[in-house]
């Protein structure tokens, strides 16, 4: 459990010196400043930084991803990092940076097993991960709140509401880590007891559906037996159900390249997990379509079983330059794989065992690897009744908070939040503002469709 340790600093303390600082930077940046939401006359025209963003994608999926973000505005938020980046880069910052996810929307959250096993509640995508100004993934939050609760049908008042609880859980999570100890925020984690706490406190008990056994149940035998076909002659194939999964054929130029993708990964793992990968042998490779930004990448499951024939399940994943980056002061990475790998590791409580990164010797394609499947559990968001979304908004900002804590300075953004409601309200309404601007947005991006700017390809 994460212990609440909020109350007076030492007076002389570093952290005490950061409070008072962010108290001061109120009056360069208020914190109403932050409220509303109108785009400046410039702004690019979203359905190029689409188009722009679907450069250097494998052609003949990009049309799936059109089709996944035409579904709903929710779904064209989730494409849309690169667009909300812009925006966001427009917005006003107080000044101080923290690791950031880069697309902290409310579906990038879930359960996971950590390596004792433990199921906790974490942040899970990092594709987008950079430093950068705070208030970035917490507007992104907010405003994915709005557009996910106005997508199931909630009143607007509703809607707006869910931006206010994320703020708020936001600004107090912050305000309890800047009172604790370096160490103690580091090695903090959301057991998903604590959650189930929660919902068993309440009185409708079925408002937010965590089933530690049905997370549990989701592990490599269960993918195993979802993506595998028995070979001939025994062993096993990853199943063809092209175009979501294809396999490579066996005379495919890119298998030529998967010896030296695996002794990069391997080089990057640490020699005790190095030893753990090297028991496995590869049995096959399929190219998967993952999510609904990511369409289009490369992205590849790779089956390894084990001496005893246990199945070991790698996602390879194409790792491009953070739609953050343009925007921010650290240049490009040395390895953008390893950017999401060391992203992760920032920020996550605990990480995958499997994480690495690799390229290509033909292409120069970076890659990060990570298990496709290990107890994985999201949550069903258009499943949630108000109740259950008031819950998880104030659960994701507490996992957004501690991930900020661990790589930031918690009492100068503490100092800056301040006890009051006034960013609370301010994030609302931007929330709001924003989740206008993301229904335009997906208006434009139809008009595109139906004009004949861009195929689409829907169901998939």
């Amino acid at each position: 459990m994460i212990v609440d340790l909020t109350g007076t600093l030492p007076p002389d303390s570093p952290a005490a010196f950061a409070l008072e600082r962010g108290r001061s930077l109120r009056n360069a940046v208020p914190r109403r400043s932050h409220g509303g939401w109108t785009p400046p006359p410039d702004r690019p025209d979203p359905v190029a930084t689409l188009m722009a963003s679907n450069e250097g994608r494998l052609a003949h999926l990009v049309p799936i991803r059109i089709g996944r973000m035409l579904a709903s505005p929710f779904t064209f938020l989730r494409g849309s990092a690169a667009v909300m980046a812009a925006d966001l880069a427009t917005t006003p910052r107080m000044g101080s940076v923290v690791q950031l996810c880069g697309d902290a929307h409310l579906a990038n959250f879930g359960v996971f097993a950590s390596p004792e096993r433990r199921l906790v509640f974490d942040l899970n995508d990092f594709d987008e991960t950079h430093r950068g100004p705070w208030e970035w993934d917490v507007k992104r939050l907010a405003a994915s709140f709005v557009v996910a609760s106005r997508d199931n049908g909630y009143p607007e008042a509703t809607c707006r509401d869910m931006a206010r609880i994320a703020a708020r859980a936001y600004r107090r999570w912050t305000r309890t880590y800047a009172g604790m100890r370096a160490l103690q925020v580091w090695y903090a984690a959301i057991p998903i007891e604590s959650i189930i706490e929660r919902v068993e406190r309440a009185r409708d008990r079925a408002y937010l559906d965590i089933s530690m056994d049905e997370a549990r149940r989701r592990d490599h035998m269960r993918a195993l037996g979802k993506l595998s076909i028995k070979a001939p002659g025994g062993g096993w194939l990853i199943r063809d159900r092209p175009p979501l999964l294809l396999r490579l054929p066996d005379d495919d130029p890119g298998r030529a390249a998967l010896p030296a993708l695996y002794a990069a990964y391997l080089r990057s793992l640490t020699p005790d997990r190095r030893v753990l990968v090297e028991k496995h042998r590869l049995l096959d490779v399929a190219l998967k379509v993952v999510g609904v930004g990511s369409v289009g990448t490369r992205c590849y499951v790779a089956l390894f079983a084990g001496p005893a024939g246990g199945p070991l399940i790698l996602q390879v994943k194409e790792a491009g330059q953070s739609v953050l980056a343009p925007y921010v002061r650290g240049g490009r990475a040395r390895h953008q794989g390893e950017r999401v790998v060391s992203g992760q590791r920032i920020m996550q409580a605990v990480s995958d065992t499997f994480l690495g990164w690799t390229r290509s010797p033909v292409t120069g394609t970076e890659y990060y690897v990570r298990q496709l499947h290990d107890m994985k559990y999201g949550i069903d968001i258009g499943g949630l009744r108000p109740a259950g979304m008031r819950l998880y908004a104030e659960v994701c900002a507490w996992a957004l908070a501690r991930a900020h804590a661990r790589s930031g300075n918690p009492a100068e953004i503490a100092g800056y939040l301040g006890p009051g409601d006034i960013f609370d309200e301010a994030i609302a309404a931007f929330a709001v503002g924003y989740a206008d601007q993301t229904e335009r947005d997906h208006a434009a991006l139809a008009a595109a469709v139906r004009a004949g700017r861009l195929a689409v390809e829907t169901g998939v």
